[in-house]
């Protein structure tokens, strides 16, 4: 069977930082015809026929309304990751097109890099590789010091794959866990990473040396954390967040870490992404930035392909759709 006679596959393109994986594509083609945006919107007529699936892969191609209405034979929208904060899933549902995502591939490495971040922020481990690496340095002073992390308390917001995740690695440093969430865990849940609940978010700000955010994105959790959420945190306490960045006031967050209402802050998200390049955060020596990397392993995208791939060849088959999403 050629290329042409497989299903096609609406995909963002192969090249620049929004492509899909170079390393991906020859496996795509094994079961799909994949048809680029340029490719596209070039030949709309005699493509969006043939296009029953839209792969998205880092938010892109965006999914709107122009789009959905111009691809008759659309049958799902396979995204990768596990926020949904970039598609209007009324939208989608009310024109009969399915949703898959890929929230199980992405829960382990993000829980690894939100230790890592951590970690990072607490020992000042980008500080301190600067000081080992520059050319003035002369002396390493005995004095300079971070925050321990053993024994400390970790409060985690969010407590979905993710959140859970990382209270099983923090369990591991002998840290005490506490964690807000829309829904209590089972107790058999928390007893096993030796978790604690807290009804009132206030609570957990107040007793934790280290708040991490876990949650995604909604119109609830937009700006959960603003100048009143700071203000009741620890001077000593760092902020993590590897959720996305408009959970966070970042006015309210660059004022928080020049005034030393809180001590530090490890971010893996911003809004926006990448921030503008004269942005505060980018000259705060007491901010850990990372680009947006949560999931970015080898292994765990190429788990999201092959869950992408499963979830449409699920859904062309008629059959039923891996970690589809389904509305509330």
């Amino acid at each position: 069977m050629g290329d042409q006679d497989l299903p096609g596959v609406l995909v963002s393109g192969f090249k620049g930082p929004h492509g899909i994986c170079e390393d991906h594509v020859r496996d795509l083609q094994k079961h799909f015809h994949l048809i680029t945006m340029e490719e596209f919107l070039e030949n709309k007529t005699q493509l969006a026929p043939k296009i029953r699936a839209v792969f998205v892969w880092g938010g892109r191609p965006a999914v709107d309304r122009e789009l959905l209405r111009s691809l008759p034979s659309l049958r799902i929208v396979a995204s990768a990751g596990a926020g949904l904060d970039h598609l209007d899933l009324a939208l989608i549902a009310s024109s009969g097109v399915k949703v898959a995502s890929t929230p199980h591939a992405v829960s382990s490495p993000t829980a690894d890099l939100g230790m890592a971040l951590l970690l990072a922020a607490a020992r000042r481990v980008v500080e301190g590789h600067q000081l080992a690496v520059s050319p003035d340095t002369e002396k390493f002073s005995i004095n300079w010091m971070g925050q321990g992390v053993t024994g400390a308390t970790l409060g985690i917001i969010g407590m979905g794959s993710i959140g859970y995740k990382i209270a099983q690695r923090a369990r591991a440093f002998e840290m005490k866990i506490l964690y807000h969430n829309r829904k209590r865990r089972k107790l058999e849940e928390e007893g096993a990473v030796g978790a604690t609940y807290c009804a009132r978010l206030d609570d957990l700000l107040q007793w934790s040396d280290f708040v991490m955010l876990a949650v995604s994105l909604t119109p609830q959790t937009q700006g959960l954390v603003g100048r009143r959420e700071l203000s009741l945190m620890k001077p000593s306490a760092t902020l993590i967040n590897i959720g996305r960045g408009p959970l966070v006031d970042q006015d309210a967050l660059v004022e928080a870490l020049q005034t030393g209402v809180i001590k530090a802050a490890a971010l893996d998200v911003t809004s926006p992404e990448p921030l503008p390049r004269d942005h505060p955060l980018l000259k705060l020596k007491n901010v850990t930035l990372t680009p947006h990397i949560g999931s970015a392993t080898h292994q765990a995208r190429r788990q999201m392909m092959e869950s992408l791939v499963e979830s449409i060849l699920a859904s062309l088959n008629g059959l039923p759709i891996p970690n589809e999403v389904l509305l509330e």
